[in-house]
């Protein structure tokens, strides 16, 4: 057991990592402590919303669009702010943790944005936490490499950071501590540690070398929740001495709640909004949490049957495009998952063709770019992207006026076609705990069965493992 060690007001009780005092530097925790004394009490508010909204729907009241806000929805005058250098082409986004293997192969790929994930792909041990960030910073002063048992060396592509792709850095979500981190005993927000840190070492580095402090935002439930990392952007631009507006955030739309107000969202970080992404993954783990206990008509088939067609899906990804474009805004379509394996040329042709759909639907729908979980299916997904967007860096003017807002038709579960097998109860109890024990050694981005697993998809299998037990769900044998 280490004692503690208290400084500028945030006292640490993890063991020490090696090179920690490189990043929890006393002016980086001072900034981490503003923040925390700013924002927490707020913070925990929201999250006790966040319970009330919950009970809400258990007990019966569905999500519908607020009318409270029908003002900035009709309001067309409105737009986010101008996009930010390194963020004009998004057309394929490699997702992945920031573990030096990783984000050396990321930033190799040939994609043009790297969503350095702190948060569903990254177990957040302190190691892990303090780790990510000394290599988010290996990254800027090009001093990054790797060399696998093997003697395999990993080394950085290009001259300068505008070689590379865009880095955009995904935190924790509100709802997660930093058990490692007090201020006056209670834990400091993770979303917190990860943006602070992150953005107290690295945002003028960004600046500096031609591009800007740029972040995914995951897990926000409402336009609160947006106008509270509005209001964090705002200070820590103030506490470091950059402009205004130099902040840019691209928010997951990923949960269920979220959907019934993209809008808002954008319109509360106007001022800092690159866009917004289709977590296709959690926003279905949302549904299952949040309509667990509602009966058959929230019951859905396997996870594999739950396609981007499915008719509560496709309006959530045409009404996403709808409200970005309406807006200036960059809609991110959702994760191409698979995982080549390069000993099997028959799986992956037909995964390919698979990811080629999945592309191509999204790209037609209007959606500016997509996400790829391996570099493999980066020239997949450049390929259908470059047929569609040509020479433009993306299809903005394309602003869906002929997709109608029906909050309705985003909880049209009942129309997933598809079942539930032996087979999906079989591969949702493999994957929950296969990913579970990955996870408690440190190891959030799990390859299972040719699928990149994380901690969405994980959560999937263990909620809708529940869920059908709790409805007495019926296989397509008959057995429950």
């Amino acid at each position: 057991m280490n004692d503690p060690i208290t400084l500028n007001g945030i006292t640490l009780v993890a063991a020490p990592v090696r090179r920690q005092e490189e990043i929890l530097t006393p002016q980086a925790l001072d900034f981490l402590a503003q923040l925390h004394k700013a924002f927490d009490g707020r913070r925990a508010e929201l999250m006790q919303t966040r319970q009330l909204n919950r009970a809400r729907i258990a007990n019966g009241s569905d999500p519908k669009f607020r009318p409270e806000t029908k003002s900035i929805r009709d309001d067309e005058s409105w737009k986010v702010a101008p996009i930010a250098p390194g963020l004009e082409d998004r057309r394929v986004e490699i997702t992945g943790p920031t573990d030096r293997k990783m984000a050396i192969n990321a930033l190799n790929s040939g994609a043009k944005v790297w969503l350095a994930d702190l948060e569903d792909s990254s177990t957040p041990t302190w190691s892990n936490v303090i780790n990510g960030q000394l290599n988010l910073r290996a990254v800027l002063d090009r001093t990054i490499d790797f060399t696998s048992p093997e003697g395999k060396e990993y080394k950085l592509a290009g001259e300068k950071l505008t070689d590379l792709p865009t880095i955009v850095v995904r935190p924790r979500g509100w709802h997660l501590p930093e058990k490692n981190l007090l201020v006056a005993g209670k834990p400091v927000s993770g979303a917190l540690v990860d943006f602070g840190l992150h953005f107290f070492h690295n945002a003028q580095r960004l600046i500096s070398q031609g591009r800007g402090p740029y972040f995914y935002l995951p897990k926000i439930e409402n336009h609160l929740e947006a106008r509270l990392w509005n209001d964090v952007f705002v200070l820590a631009q103030d506490l470091i001495g950059i402009p205004q507006g130099t902040i840019r955030a691209t928010v997951l739309i990923e949960t269920i709640t979220a959907a019934f107000e993209m809008e808002e969202i954008l319109y509360e970080l106007r001022e800092h909004a690159s866009g917004l992404n289709a977590g296709r993954w959690d926003y279905i783990f949302s549904i299952i949490k949040n309509f667990r206990s509602r009966g058959p008509r929230f019951v859905l088939p396997d996870r594999g049957m739950v396609t981007m067609t499915a008719p509560f899906m496709r309006s959530y990804t045409e009404q996403l495009v709808r409200a970005c474009h309406r807006r200036g805004a960059m809609a991110i379509g959702g994760m191409a998952a698979f995982i080549p394996n390069r000993k099997d040329q028959a799986i992956n042709a037909m995964a390919f063709e698979k990811v080629r759909a999945d592309k191509t639907r999204e790209a037609n729908d209007g959606f500016d770019g997509s996400w790829v979980a391996h570099p493999d299916l980066v020239p997949v997904a450049r390929e259908v992207f470059d047929a569609v967007l040509g020479q433009n860096p993306n299809q903005r003017e394309r602003t869906r006026e002929d997709v109608t807002p029906d909050d309705k038709e985003l909880l049209n579960i009942a129309g997933t076609e598809g079942k539930i097998t032996e087979g999906g109860i079989r591969n949702n109890i493999e994957v929950g705990i296969r990913y579970m024990e990955a996870w408690l050694r440190g190891n959030g981005a799990v390859a299972i069965h040719n699928l990149m697993e994380d901690a969405a998809t994980a959560e999937i299998s263990r909620s809708q493992i529940w869920q059908w037990i709790q409805q007495a769900a019926i296989t397509d044998t008959g057995e429950l």
